[in-house]
């Protein structure tokens, strides 16, 4: 299969969970003996972030604007795939121009779901419409659930299709770390995040000065009153990531409040952080116990007391049984697999259609 993807980032993982995303997606895709081209919008604030500058799984090119795309028509139109992801600068017009190009399957994939729904819903195009929608034969979905029907149904997909993030296992994976701190936290700053990090891991650290506790992620700011035994990383990339998990006693995974609304959106960091043999300390959203077994793969905190609570039990046994889980059924491998079945099932339709 040839496959021409126009993502927001491949070659930066600065500010953005995209870009592990699809390096481990299309590396286990590629696998799979597909040829991959990755159309990335050339913007600074990437550029001088670039982590990733020459994939050995897939070409990676970058594109000035909307009319430089034009050069890779011949691409587009002779994939059996193309695949547009969210966030992607000036996302309605680079639809448009794919699938008026585009000779093979067209698919969305929506990496920030729930986001998009809030967005389509108060009128933010930013880089998805309801016009478009429809000319998408598949929608890729970072949200699983109830959100997929509702798609379809307010939003005239043909077809819209869970596809969870994942991780890559040959990366992410027991470093042997000696053990630094008691509890971590990865993640880029939002707003609307940061009240449950205070709740979840801010506060117990107030509470526990005698352990230790980590933030990693850029874009906080300055004026956040951190406790003395919170250590700030401003950025950890991705190359760090094994060793920053292994590291951790355990690790806490907080969810956006459009995904906590919406159920069934698994963070990349839940699966990379199980690969690691790092066990999980969440916030709690539906759908959440289809993927890790509460209690015995993964810990669900509602408040800083279960948080101690968890901090004062035995990490290994809950730590191996959720790294076994994530390569049972959470690696990339996987999701490849289930990105060659949706593009099937849609080229299918697609011809079914013609005839």
């Amino acid at each position: 299969m040839k496959l021409v993807v126009l993502g927001l980032s491949l070659s930066s993982s600065w500010g953005n969970g995209h870009a592990t995303t699809f390096r481990a997606l299309l590396k286990a895709f590629a696998a799979r003996g597909h040829d991959i081209l990755f159309l990335e919008r050339d913007v600074p604030w990437y550029a001088n972030q670039r982590d990733c500058t020459d994939p050995d799984y897939c070409r990676l090119a970058f594109y000035g604007d909307l009319a430089a795309l034009e050069g890779w028509r011949d691409e587009i139109a002779q994939a059996d795939g193309v695949i547009v992801g969210s966030y992607v600068p000036e996302g309605v017009a680079v639809a448009r121009l794919v699938q008026e190009m585009a000779g093979g399957v067209t698919a969305f994939y929506d990496i920030d779901t729930p986001v998009t729904l809030a967005k389509l819903e108060r009128g933010d195009f930013e880089y998805l419409s309801p016009e478009v929608i429809p000319g998408y034969d598949v929608y890729l979905s970072f949200t699983g659930g109830p959100t997929l029907r509702r798609i379809e149904r307010d939003y005239g997909s043909p077809a819209a299709r869970a596809l969870y993030c994942s991780v890559d296992p040959d990366l992410y994976r027991p470093t042997g770390e000696a053990k630094r701190w008691d509890l971590s936290y990865l993640g880029t700053y939002s707003p609307d995040r940061q009240p449950t990090l205070e709740r979840l891991l801010v506060e117990p650290a107030r509470a526990r000065p005698d352990l230790r506790f980590v933030v990693a992620g850029p874009q906080y700011p300055a004026d956040i009153d951190w406790p003395a035994n919170v250590d700030r990383i401003e950025h950890c990339p991705p190359a760090d990531h094994a060793a920053f998990y292994s590291a951790s006693r355990f690790t806490l995974n907080v969810t956006r409040a459009d995904m906590i609304a919406a159920g069934w959106s698994p963070s990349v960091r839940l699966f990379e952080a199980g690969a690691c043999g790092t066990p999980i300390i969440s916030d709690l959203w539906d759908g959440i116990e289809t993927l890790f077994r509460p209690d015995r793969e993964i810990i669900l905190a509602p408040g800083g007391e279960q948080v101690l609570s968890a901090l004062s039990s035995d990490a290994d046994a809950m730590g191996e049984a959720a790294r076994t889980r994530v390569l049972e059924a959470h690696t990339a491998a996987h999701r490849a697999a289930e990105l060659e079945a949706h593009l099937t099932e849609a080229a299918t339709t697609r011809a079914e259609a013609a005839e």
